[in-house]
């Protein structure tokens, strides 16, 4: 291989865009490539200075298998329910007993107002829910998970 003598930046002196061309430079070459590219080799130091949490693991997240999601159901869903004969519950001292886990709802949300005194069992019921349904002379049981 031939050594090269003179340095080509001196033999391009005098000349207005140094052997690039019209182009000055655009391409993604001149930069170090596109986006995120040699962070790991040439731009190091890009990181260290910038964007020191960028490689590594941070934290965990839980699989969606092992997460609860509640579905819910307002009080209004159920009285609703009750007038159109969608849900029919066994009686007890001539109120309803009505498990909303039969219908796959986790919660008892307080939204609407009960006509009826019912029994409602949920897993879980807000301060609304119990309030509203013990006003209408119904009663809030929660079953265990």
């Amino acid at each position: 291989m031939v050594v090269r003598r003179e340095k080509k930046s001196r033999k391009l002196r005098g000349s207005r865009y140094m052997g690039y061309g019209g182009t000055q430079h655009r391409g993604s070459g001149q930069r170090g490539g596109f986006g995120k590219a040699g962070l790991h080799k040439h731009k190091w130091s890009y990181i260290l200075k910038y964007d020191r949490d960028y490689f590594g693991k941070h934290g965990f997240k839980a699989p969606k298998s092992i997460k609860e999601i509640d579905k819910p159901i307002n009080l209004r869903e159920i009285e609703e329910m009750i007038n159109k004969g969608k849900i029919s519950g066994t009686e007890k001292d001539g109120r309803i007993v009505i498990d909303v886990t039969q219908f796959g709802y986790t919660k008892v949300l307080g939204a609407g107002r009960l006509t009826k005194p019912i029994i409602v069992k949920a897993r879980s019921f807000t301060e609304k829910a119990v309030e509203k349904i013990r006003e209408a002379g119904g009663e809030a049981v929660k079953l265990e998970s």
